[in-house]
């Protein structure tokens, strides 16, 4: 996994269902890269994630991570991240959600 971006390969197909809202063919990798890492790390596969470390490299990805990963990935998807990549600090969401309270009705 190398930390600088190689080159700027299209999406995978196998990561295309997950971009059904967006024009496939106008994404950016380096303009829409949050959107592509955080549908590549909730959703991909080994080798998608591979294709990513490729395409961005590890720093971008890192930086993601503590800037956006507690709100934009799920919680076990982003402590997984987090954990695999040894982040310690990160940028927490304003919004907290005490344990077992998600709805108020």
């Amino acid at each position: 996994m190398s930390d600088t971006p190689t080159s700027t390969p299209n999406i995978p197909p196998g990561l295309r269902p997950y971009f059904q809202e967006y024009d496939i063919q106008t994404l950016d990798l380096q303009r829409d890269a949050n959107l592509i890492i955080q549908r590549t790390l909730e959703f991909g596969t080994w080798e998608e994630v591979r294709w990513l470390f490729e395409a961005l490299g590890a720093r971008r990805i890192r930086i993601f991570l503590r800037q956006y990963g507690e709100r934009w990935l799920k919680p076990v998807t982003f402590n997984y991240w987090r954990k695999l990549m040894r982040i310690r600090k990160w940028r927490h969401s304003p919004f907290p959600t005490p344990k077992g309270e998600l709805w108020n009705l």
